[in-house]
């Protein structure tokens, strides 16, 4: 392209959910698997759908979910902040991509970008760390590939991490100032204390972050190592 400059189709947003209604088309394997992950993200889920598996169909017994017994009909999307279709019947894939694109809903068709305003990437979860990986949809098997690679190098010692960074960086914006907490949250983010984590190091954790934060990090750290 002119002057060296790149064109892409989609860019990376991680969107709240919480309390947001989300709309999901199909009851089937994928439809299930794309609520759970949904619930965990605080969403409220209407799921459209003659027929739901026994997972959903218990959710929707529990009231976690709200099941709508039958095929998708216009407007369905009435409402909604983000819908997903998890169906292979494209004229429904159609006919939901069109509302949303009205309404200005976001859209996502199960594996048809075609029919897609966002596309899901695949991700690895390690609390509130995630790291998203797509192929903007040209090779989602490439795309899960490498999360399978990269999923052996970030372990469960990494959402301990990014918590206990949070709350020591909460207790730098409460006793510093200026230039100090820009210099001491840059000190934080030390890789190398997810060894230590691994390692039940935790000893070395407690100096690490005395030595940065002051004496009021040690018992930060002990709860940690207690829970850990």
């Amino acid at each position: 392209m002119k002057n060296g400059s790149e064109r892409y189709g989609y860019i990376p947003i991680f969107c709240d959910l919480h309390s947001k209604h989300v709309v999901v088309i199909g009851g089937g394997g994928v439809a299930e698997r794309k609520t759970k992950a949904l619930l965990k993200a605080g969403a409220l889920i209407t799921i459209i759908s003659p027929r739901l598996t026994s997972s959903l169909a218990e959710l929707a017994q529990r009231g976690d979910i709200s099941h709508v017994a039958r095929t998708f009909q216009a407007g369905d999307l009435e409402g909604a902040w983000l819908v997903i279709a998890a169906t292979d019947d494209k004229t429904v894939q159609d006919a939901v991509y069109k509302e949303a694109q009205d309404r200005h809903i976001f859209c996502n068709v199960v594996d048809e970008p075609r029919v897609c305003s966002f596309i899901v990437p695949s991700t690895i979860r390690r609390d509130e760390l995630c790291l998203a990986i797509s192929t903007g949809g040209k090779s989602p098997a490439l795309a899960k590939a490498l999360r399978k690679e990269l999923e052996k190098d970030f372990g469960p010692e990494w959402g301990v991490f990014v918590s206990l960074l949070g709350r020591l960086r909460s207790l730098i914006l409460k006793n510093y100032k200026g230039q100090a907490v820009v210099d001491k949250c840059s000190r934080l983010a030390d890789l190398a204390v997810t060894r230590w984590i691994k390692q039940d190091d935790w000893q070395r954790v407690e100096k690490w972050a005395s030595d940065i934060c002051g004496e009021q990090a040690r018992p930060i750290v002990q709860e940690f190592a207690q829970n850990g």
